[in-house]
C-alpha cells in the first residue's frame, strides 16, 4: 500500500495544468494531484481552490456534524489565557525567562509555562 496522499479537492482532477496530466501522448488525461510540502488544509489539499470546492461541497454538512454555535461564545477572565511566546527573554537578552508564557487577554496578567505554542 502506498503512502501517497491525494488532494481532497472535488474538482481537482478538471484544473487543466501541466502537472495533472498523465498518460501517453496519444491518450492525455488529467488526473488529481498528489500532495507536495506546499499543501493547505493541513495537507489534504494542493491549493486553496480545491479547498474552498471542498468546503463549497461538504462545509454545511460538517460544521452540522461537529457542532454549530447556537448562542454566542463569550469572553471571561476564565477562558481568556492563550499561550505566548515570551518576547521579555529577546528584550532583555535573558535565556533564565521562560520560553512561554500564558497570557490573559482582559487582565493583561502573565505567568510562565512550559506548553508550546499550538
Amino acid at each position: 500500500m502506498s503512502n501517497l496522499k491525494l488532494c481532497q479537492g472535488t474538482k481537482c482532477h478538471t484544473y487543466d495544468t501541466t502537472d495533472r496530466k498523465r498518460g501517453s501522448k496519444d491518450n492525455r488525461r488529467n488526473q488529481t494531484r498528489s500532495l507536495s510540502t506546499y499543501s493547505y488544509g493541513k495537507g489534504n489539499f494542493c491549493t486553496l481552490t480545491c479547498q474552498n470546492d471542498w468546503w463549497d461541497l461538504h462545509g454545511q454538512r460538517a460544521v452540522d456534524h461537529f457542532g454549530r454555535l447556537h448562542q454566542p461564545i463569550v469572553l471571561t477572565e476564565e477562558n481568556a489565557w492563550q499561550v505566548r511566546y515570551n518576547h521579555h527573554r529577546w528584550d532583555n537578552n535573558d535565556n533564565n525567562l521562560p520560553e512561554y508564557v500564558e497570557y490573559n487577554t482582559i487582565t493583561k496578567e502573565e505567568r510562565p509555562t512550559t506548553k508550546p505554542l499550538t
